[in-house]
Order: C-alpha cells, then structure tokens, then sequence
C-alpha cells in the first residue's frame, strides 16, 4: 500500500533540497534525481543525497512523507510490490543497483534490512543466523558456519544471552533479543550497508537503549540508513540527518547542524514541535 503522502499543515514553498558531501568521509551511496511511484502516484520526487561510509544516516520526517519508501529504493524491496516505478539513479561503490543485469539478490545481501517488527524465522537461535550463511554458500564446513554464527551473534551483542540456548526457539527470546537476532542475521551475510526502519519503535526503553548503543558500534564497519520518528534517537545515534516532507528531501545535513541551526524554516519547525 503506498504511503499516504497528505498533512494537514502547508506545503513547503519551492526551494532546491540542501545536500552535503564532506572530504571527512567517501560516499557509499549516492542517490540522483529519484522518483518513486505507486501506479500513477508519484510519491518520491527529485531526491537527492549522498550517504556517507562509516557514519549513521538517519532519516526523519512525519508519518507518510516517504522514508521508509526511499529507505526500500536502496536494497530495491519495493520491487515485490506490483505496479511501482523507479526514476533516477542509486549508485553503490559507484555501480547503479536500478542498471540492466543487477542481480537483485546479491544486492539484498549486500544491503541488508532490519525491519520496524522483529520477524525471527520459526526456527532455533542457531538457525536463524544460519539461513543466510547456508544459502549464499558462504561456509566451507560445519566448524566454519558455527565460527561464523557465533561472530554474528557477538556482532550483535548478543551472544553472551543466547550462547548455552542456541538450539532453542527464537521466538523464546525478548523482544529487543529478537531485534538484536534479527540483526545478527542480516550481518551474518556481511553486506556493506545496513538499512534499519524503526528498529526500537516497538521495544521498551532498556531494549532500545541497547540497539542504539549496537549502532554506534556497528558504525565502524557498516555503513547504517535508519528511519526513525523519535527526533531524539536521531540526534543520539546519528552522524547525518535527513528531513524529508510531502516525499520530498527539504534538508540533509550533519545532525548537529540540522537539529541546532537547521537552513530551512519547515525543517526547524518540525524539529521544534510547531508540527508532525
């Protein structure tokens, strides 16, 4: 279902969306120009940006103004929803994911998802992990799957509570344990790029702590998307920030600048409560 794309505050008078590419840190992913649509309805216009390597990119906005869509044009998810179109270009360590020949699989393994409710596979700790290793060939022999296993599992943080039940159902596990499972899965394939929607909206405060605290972390080797409604787990886990509205980018900018001296008006009222 597309995203209702409708506020009841005024659209934003026209103005060129604000894009940052700093010397400090390569792009890893660079998105030009990209309209998205459901059917006849465009919903992404024009976007623009360039997502850093090795930093956390969050991005904020109303419900339905189109990031969790954009976050899904970058592992090309949309794709199974009939009837969607994509303009534009999404380039990856300089290759375009939307080029003829991608194999669309191997880029959902690079690019890995989390998603806003844990969805564990039906099967045991061990094997959830294991899934991806299994299918994708990546272990040489049993001891290699279990070595691999287990890195994920440390990875995030998450193998000092499950280490002695890893043959136990996943679902036994605590919602912010599942999250935090579900994330040892998508790193077991060891994709580039991590994308995250909503990862702690429904955990409680201590769980969610504790994924935020696993960001930081995985930032050294992961280049980290996340869409989030909390303005505040933004400005915590967040080295960029990107606002968008109406399925437009208004802003992006480093997170400090955007939440202290952000350059455009709609982008500082929503920051400041005036409306969302």
């Amino acid at each position: 279902m597309p995203e209702s794309l409708t506020h009841a505050v005024p659209r934003p008078t026209a103005a060129a969306p604000r894009t940052v590419d700093t010397k400090e840190t390569s792009v890893k992913v660079r998105v030009s120009q990209l309209n998205f649509y459901y059917a006849a309805a465009k919903v992404l216009h024009g976007i623009c940006i360039g997502l850093h390597s090795n930093q956390v990119s969050a991005f904020i906005g109303p419900s339905g103004c189109g990031k969790s869509t954009f976050l899904r044009t970058l592992n090309r998810m949309n794709d199974i929803i009939p009837g969607t179109r994509v303009e534009g270009d999404v380039l990856i360590d300089g290759r375009n994911i939307y080029g003829p020949g991608t194999d669309v699989v191997d880029l959902r393994r690079r690019v890995g998802m989390v998603f806003q409710k844990s969805n564990p596979f039906p099967k045991s700790i061990f094997e959830n992990v294991a899934y991806g290793i299994r299918i994708n060939g990546m272990a040489k022999d049993r001891p290699d799957l279990h070595q691999r296993v287990e890195e994920s599992l440390v990875h995030a943080a998450l193998w000092d509570e499950v280490k002695d039940r890893l043959h136990e159902p996943a679902q036994a596990l605590s919602g912010g344990q599942q999250q935090r499972l579900c994330i040892a899965r998508a790193l077991a394939v060891r994709p580039d790029v991590l994308l995250m929607d909503e990862p702690a909206s429904a955990l409680d405060p201590i769980a969610t702590q504790r994924i935020e605290e696993l960001i930081y972390v995985l930032k050294k080797d992961y280049t980290i998307v996340i869409v989030t409604h909390n303005m505040q787990q933004a400005a915590r886990v967040s080295d960029f920030t990107a606002f968008f509205w109406l399925g437009k980018l208004v802003e992006y900018g480093r997170t400090e600048q955007i939440f202290t001296t952000p350059a455009e008006k709609l982008t500082e009222d929503y920051i400041t409560g005036r409306f969302g």
